[in-house]
């Protein structure tokens, strides 16, 4: 029987408060590359089992506060069922600080180099050497969905650079919807993301309107360590500096 542990943090709601310990083994299913559009490629099982586990260990203590996962509050009184938090830089609708001024005031844990170094090797896999030897991230938004969770179609505009956004997925799959530059609207493409997949978009796919439909309650792999929805980290380069 898998032995759990139960972290607390007050203010971040309990999306990641259990994580089954157990022994790991590789999917031995195979799922092809995509190119959905030019500039946005799905790359299946990119993260080894191991490098999950690693990085949701990581986000439990991100997680935390200060500066901890919250709901953001969308201009006009919504809250985006997704729950957030950053490294960075911390984003808010729709900018970015590095303090979590709408959290507690603390300054955001900042963007580690390892984490710098996947999203590197992540641009590289998808697109290309020489995109990803330019690839300086500096900031990454991890996003919680519960198994209600929605993410509506929306454009990656407030960062003041057009590098790649390299997306982990990790945990529950989900619908993930790429669509176009344009419009909210078709055309688009439907790809389903399971755990570990990558998922790139940059050059004129870069700003093109993408959301989360529907989570897949149920469909994380038992031994993973994950209880129930999904983890997306999102790496990012932002553009600003403290100047």
């Amino acid at each position: 029987m898998a032995d759990e542990k139960r972290v607390a943090g007050k203010g971040r709601g309990d999306c990641l408060e259990l994580f089954p310990v157990a022994v790991l083994a590789e999917s031995p299913t195979p799922r092809e590359r995509l190119s959905v559009s030019p500039g946005a490629i799905h790359v299946p099982g990119w993260l080894s089992l191991h490098e999950q586990r690693d990085l949701i260990e990581h986000c439990r203590s991100w997680a935390k506060p200060p500066a901890p996962m919250r709901k953001t509050i969308l201009p006009g009184g919504k809250s985006m069922s997704v729950q957030t938090v950053s490294l960075g830089w911390h984003w808010l609708p729709y900018r970015y600080s590095r303090r979590a001024e709408d959290v507690d005031g603390s300054p955001v844990d900042p963007f580690p180099e390892w984490l710098g170094d996947m999203g590197r090797r992540a641009v590289a896999s998808a697109l290309n050497a020489e995109d990803a030897a330019e690839y300086k991230p500096d900031c990454a938004l991890i996003n919680y969905y519960d198994a209600s969770a929605k993410m509506g179609l929306h454009q990656d505009k407030d960062e003041r650079s057009d590098a790649p956004v390299v997306s982990l997925s990790i945990g529950d799959s989900c619908l993930f919807r790429f669509g176009n530059t344009q419009t909210r609207t078709k055309p688009y493409t439907d790809v389903r993301l399971q755990s570990g997949d990558l998922f790139v978009f940059g050059g004129v796919s870069r700003f093109a309107y993408h959301g989360v439909p529907k989570i897949f309650p149920g469909t994380a792999n038992p031994q993973l360590g994950i209880r129930n929805g999904r983890l997306n980290i999102t790496i990012r380069v932002t553009g600003l500096s403290d100047k």
